[in-house]
């Protein structure tokens, strides 16, 4: 145990309420036992549902053991933050407009990372200046983390059968962020799981990438087919894409519990460059400097600009039949990768289906 404090309520609270002021809707103590995610997680592996994410595959020991990832730790501080902003137009709608493009609503604004882990380090130094010095590390959706096994654990929600985490009176949309720390705080309880029967996520999804409740399969799920996944997406996806260009948020946007979301209070989650309402041709005519430029400082610039086109390519193909779609993309065809013609090729095939 750490020498300066004790596992008091009196000082968990304390801690807890430092993360309140310093602007996160949550906080929540995890212990670092998890063993209930040992062998579920074996088997997602043994499974190949991680894909191309071959990272998920190493440091296994280092997930299941936060104690191995950052020595002496003790107890994991869990934070949630709200990132869903109120919109012109709801989301959903945005998927019923074939020629505009869907964009994750997590990625609407800046990188949730930098300010994340900006925030937590402040927190954590706030914690040191309050009761002494401390080991600890902060995370937020990086290195070899389970993160939402711990964030249930420290009852910021339960995973509900999208595998993402609820809340009954917040939802799903925000963000995690962790404390790995060497003080020895007192856990909260996890929460209760309020799916019931409902089904509404695994009938919502597009490639059926939850596979059973609780169980994604990434290599159908679009948000890894969009953001993750570095090869050609396969054929058999391309047209349950819709519009989808960088994430997906349907299993989401039909949950029961997000009628319970709260609008963030941070500006920068704001929507740039118009990306909650933007048109697929104006995606797709961003040079590589222009989306560079125009997404410094957001998620969506790690993809880099041959998968955005990559994206926004399968989405033209699956527009409504349009002339000046073909013509743009003929237009163009030459100054493509090979890895980009493929889908090129595809979409105008598919377009030029649909042709009048």
């Amino acid at each position: 145990m750490h020498p300066s404090i004790q596992p008091l309520p009196s000082t968990t609270q304390t801690i807890k309420q430092i993360g309140l002021e310093l602007g996160f809707q949550q906080v929540g103590i995890s212990d670092v036992r998890l063993d209930p995610e040992h062998e579920r997680y074996a088997q997602w592996i043994a499974s190949n549902y991680h894909g191309e994410m071959g990272y998920m595959a190493r440091n296994v020991c280092k997930r299941l053991y936060p104690q191995k990832l950052v020595p002496a730790t003790l107890s994991v501080i869990c934070v949630r933050l709200d990132y869903l902003v109120e919109e012109p137009v709801d989301p959903a709608q945005i998927l019923e407009l074939p020629t505009r493009a869907y964009v994750s609503r997590y990625a609407l604004g800046r990188d949730y990372h930098k300010l994340m882990r900006k925030r937590l380090q402040r927190y954590a130094e706030r914690i040191r200046a309050r009761f002494g010095e401390l080991g600890y590390r902060v995370f937020t959706d990086s290195a070899p983390v389970l993160e939402k096994a711990l964030a249930a654990k420290a009852g910021i929600g339960w995973q509900g059968k999208h595998s993402n985490l609820l809340h009954r009176e917040h939802g799903s949309w925000f963000f995690l962020g962790e404390i790995y720390t060497d003080l020895e705080l007192e856990p909260d309880q996890p929460l209760e799981n309020h799916c019931g029967r409902c089904s509404s996520c695994i009938d919502a999804c597009p490639t059926g990438a939850i596979v059973e409740p609780y169980v994604v399969d990434a290599r159908r799920c679009i948000s890894y087919l969009t953001i993750e996944h570095h090869s050609a997406i396969p054929v058999e996806w391309r047209s349950a894409i819709g519009n989808r260009i960088y994430g997906c948020d349907d299993c989401q946007l039909v949950c029961p519990w997000n009628r319970f979301a709260r609008y963030t209070s941070e500006p920068d989650f704001q929507p740039r460059h118009g990306l909650d309402h933007i048109s697929l041709l104006e995606c797709y005519g961003w040079s590589e400097d222009e989306f560079l430029q125009r997404m410094e400082g957001s998620a969506i610039r790690r993809i880099g600009h041959q998968r955005w086109l990559r994206n926004v390519v399968i989405a033209l193909g699956n527009a409504p039949w349009d002339p000046h779609i073909v013509a743009r993309l003929r237009r163009d065809y030459e100054r493509h990768t090979p890895y980009l013609r493929e889908h090129v090729d595809w979409a105008i095939e598919q377009q030029e289906s649909k042709a009048p």
